[in-house]
């Protein structure tokens, strides 16, 4: 699996992790919504699934379920700041068309 994570993700992510001494890593997968099919889910993992796909970087571990590896594999999770807002960025080569409102996405991949 090809997940990657910038600096600046992965000190969010510790960040998220210290207020949360259960959290394991980032969980990272997608889920159904929006005009174009397909939107990014960020959490604190607490646990870590059997079948769950592992990668590490910068000293933090992102957990993908294997059912949405495909749509996900080859993402660098970055965090920018967009103005007032800090929000995490996701470059994913999968990607081939997106929503004008950029809240979802689609690939031409086999659906989840």
């Amino acid at each position: 699996m090809s997940i990657s994570l910038t600096a600046a993700a992965a000190d969010r992510v510790r960040e998220f992790l210290a207020r949360q001494p259960e959290g394991v890593g980032l969980r990272f997968g997608v889920r159904k919504t929006g005009c174009s099919g397909w939107a990014y889910t960020v959490d604190v993992a607490t646990e870590v699934a059997p079948d769950d796909h592992i990668h590490e970087e910068h000293g933090v571990k992102v957990l993908v379920d294997p059912k949405a590896l495909a749509l996900v594999e080859g993402t660098e999770i970055d965090f920018v700041r967009q103005g007032l807002n800090r929000v995490f960025v996701f470059r994913n080569p999968n990607v081939t068309g997106e929503c004008g409102c950029g809240e979802s996405f689609s690939v031409e991949r086999a659906a989840v």
